[in-house]
């Protein structure tokens, strides 16, 4: 029978995304028995962070201060807001280099079934963010599945209906694709979306 603390140790791996039970368990004796200097340091940083990340008063991405330094820059054009569902998804519209604007971070999307609301996802904060005077257009950056789109609809409405201007990103066949080895659905939007040269 294993120690109580090592059947905790894997347990609480488990709540990674896509780490089973067999997964957690390998984790968890390589922690112990080949890295416990990695393993110190892992649960060090994870208690620090705990302690200080706190979300931003303005756009709701984690940081350490009561507005993160993106939203503190004046480099940036404030006139542009950028909703995305994660902060992962703000790295890597931020990795593109091509928007200066500023964000709005939802830390989820609309799922009914899995009881995430607009209330959840505290959606009146969004609306006060947008309408704050400063904010010209609002993209709508979620992800293209079932959820991300109920979402985008969802946003679509309310800030319409409170004057804002509202885009969303485009889909299409990615950059050095090959239709061949594209999805049919993928093709079909690219038709839809298509523009003149």
């Amino acid at each position: 029978m294993q120690p109580s603390s090592l059947d905790e140790l894997i347990d609480a791996l488990r709540c990674l995304p896509g780490v089973g039970p067999k997964s957690a368990q390998r984790m968890a004796y390589h922690l112990l028995q080949r890295d416990q200097r990695g393993a110190g340091r892992l649960a060090r940083a994870m208690g620090h962070a705990l302690d200080v990340l706190r979300h931003c008063d303005r756009c709701n991405t984690f940081t350490e201060e009561a507005v993160c330094q993106r939203c503190a820059s004046p480099r940036r054009d404030a006139s542009l807001l950028c909703v995305v569902e994660m902060p992962a998804d703000l790295a890597m519209i931020e990795q593109t280099q091509s928007y200066n604007g500023l964000y709005y971070v939802l830390m989820g999307r609309l799922s009914p079934l899995d009881g995430v609301g607009p209330r959840e996802l505290k959606l009146d904060k969004l609306l006060a963010r947008a309408g704050d005077g400063s904010v010209r257009e609002v993209i709508l950056a979620t992800n293209f599945t079932n959820e991300g789109e109920a979402t985008a609809h969802t946003l679509a409405t309310l800030l319409s209906a409170r004057g804002l201007s509202v885009s969303r990103l485009s889909r299409g066949v990615p950059v050095g694709g090959e239709l061949e080895h594209t999805d049919i659905g993928t093709i079909a939007q690219a038709l839809v979306e298509r523009r003149g040269l």
